[in-house]
């Protein structure tokens, strides 16, 4: 029988991704050094013009600079609001000194924190991501872009879902559902919105994916005026399934952004994904699946679990060789994929995974 599954998307003007701009951006500022004793967990609340930061830190650390960076990631994304404006926005500033308890593990490179994270790739898009994230993420991209290049009724606050049909084989069918809210001026007829976006939706999404039966729900509340973080509150971290697979693979729990590499939420999730993506490259399996494990202050994991649709003889000889030939502790990964470097703005909004500049995207692996 055919099945429906279902990934949502949120655009960079959401409330929870301004926050987590703002983290990555104050992450950036303390990783421009390349300094690896440098650290940072930086959580961001944003609210109607205020902005919370709290965390911890060690390295350069300068409270001016700090607010000049909050308030160009605002003026970016476009937030020129009465309730929500780059310039005016009250920013309070809590951030404070790594705890000596927690750098007992980090200076060490041992992991900075327990957990479970978790990388999946499938074959279905070209990026090797699943479907419904992957056309969920071009929707809302598209947004932004039309808003940045002219069509200015648009605002910044926007999310997309999007509900693919499968096979019974498992294999993509077609587009069921699109559902679409955008922000939008006061002045702007709803019907015009309504007709615009379904255009530019149709103009970007695969044409033998979309059918007479596809169902099109944009702001099916009507009227959204009253966005972003004046609208609702947003907070660090709170889009973990936007920021991975949409849902098509578990989650182990942990966000990502603000975070530097030694917070193995961040940086063994992208071994994950590295690990799971090259396996699929291979054209062994369709889908992988792969969890990593960690203890504070431990190097090695705690465990490495790969699961894929070759069956277990197949994980197991796969498992066996990325133990051999890959390094899983927190510095290997740092190392392999340059993680002490200000990259992390780039990795924000849309998804974590499916950019092929990023360097845990890389297909150098799966030759061997």
């Amino acid at each position: 029988m055919s099945y429906l599954f279902t990934s949502e998307s949120v655009s960079e003007g959401h409330p929870d991704k301004v926050a987590d701009a703002i983290s990555d951006a104050v992450l950036d500022l303390i990783m421009r050094e390349g300094n690896t004793a440098y650290r940072c967990a930086c959580e961001t609340l944003v609210t109607t013009n205020q902005v919370i930061l709290a965390g911890e830190y060690k390295g350069i650390y300068n409270h001016l600079e700090v607010e000049n960076a909050v308030r160009r990631v605002i003026r970016d994304i476009g937030y020129e609001q009465d309730g929500f404006h780059w310039e005016t926005a009250k920013i309070h500033n809590y951030m404070h000194g790594q705890s000596a308890d927690i750098a007992l593990g980090t200076d060490t490179f041992g992991a900075g924190d327990q957990g479970l994270m978790f990388g999946y790739a499938i074959n279905e898009t070209p990026d090797l991501m699943p479907s419904a994230i992957y056309y969920s993420h071009l929707i809302v991209k598209e947004l932004t872009l039309r808003r940045k290049n002219g069509v200015t009724w648009l605002g910044p606050d926007a999310k997309s879902q999007v509900t693919m049909e499968y096979n019974d084989d498992g294999t993509v069918s077609r587009i069921a559902k699109i559902v679409c809210s955008t922000q939008h001026s006061a002045d702007v007829n709803i019907d015009e919105v309504r007709v615009a976006v379904e255009s530019y939706i149709r103009e970007i999404l695969p044409k033998e994916l979309i059918d007479a039966s596809t169902e099109f729900l944009i702001n099916p509340t009507g009227r959204f005026v009253i966005g972003g973080p004046d609208g609702d509150t947003g907070l660090t971290g709170r889009k973990i399934i936007v920021d991975t697979y949409g849902g098509y693979s578990p989650h182990g729990g942990g966000a990502f952004s603000g975070k530097d590499p030694t917070k193995v939420d961040r940086s063994a999730a992208y071994m994950a994904r590295y690990l799971a993506k090259n396996i699929v490259a291979s054209q062994g399996a369709h889908k992988a699946t792969v969890q990593l494990s960690y203890a504070i202050g431990v190097k090695e994991p705690t465990s490495l679990f790969v699961k894929t649709d070759q069956g277990v003889k197949y994980d197991n000889t796969i498992t066996e060789w990325i133990r051999k030939n890959v390094d899983l502790t927190p510095a290997g990964i740092i190392n392999r994929f340059e993680l002490f470097r200000p990259i992390y703005t780039q990795t924000t909004n849309y998804g974590h995974f499916g950019k092929a500049d990023l360097p845990w995207e890389k297909l150098d692996l799966f030759k061997d």
